[in-house]
């Protein structure tokens, strides 16, 4: 299927299907086989120093993360095992819960030094400090 999309203004489809179509891999979103979206929503704060980001994973466990950063780029990847196992005689009425995999990738304004930067993850919560890398003295040539 192209990422591109053709709007048919006399078709059938409901137009939040088409958007929904459109939509469902930006970002970084993962889309499951029922189509339904799963994200990782941040808030990403800065100070002279460092980024601060909080990252929701919900139901993720910490060996199911991974984190990469180079320079100025960082991207989240997890892993989420949903409950899909039925006890005999079970039947699924409804699922609403995603299970797979999600990652987000993101640039900030500077580059971070990846060697400083640190990460917990508790109760859900993925926090990441990423130190600011500072701006490398520059050389000055001199002349013989």
């Amino acid at each position: 299927m192209n990422d591109l999309m053709r709007y048919e203004p006399f078709s059938i489809e409901p137009v939040s299907d088409l958007l929904h179509k459109l939509f469902r891999t930006s970002r970084g979103l993962a889309v499951d086989e029922e189509g339904s979206l799963a994200d990782i929503k941040l808030d990403i704060t800065e100070d002279d120093a460092a980024y601060t980001v909080k990252a929701e994973l919900p139901g993720v466990e910490k060996d199911k993360i991974d984190v990469q950063i180079e320079r100025n780029s960082v991207s989240i990847c997890a892993r989420i095992e949903g409950g899909k196992e039925l006890k005999e005689g079970e039947r699924m009425v409804c699922r609403e819960r995603y299970a797979g995999a999600v990652n987000r990738s993101f640039s900030l304004p500077h580059e971070v030094n990846e060697n400083n930067a640190s990460a917990q993850f508790q109760n859900g919560l993925l926090t990441l400090v990423l130190p600011k890398k500072s701006p490398s003295a520059q050389k000055r040539l001199q002349i013989r």
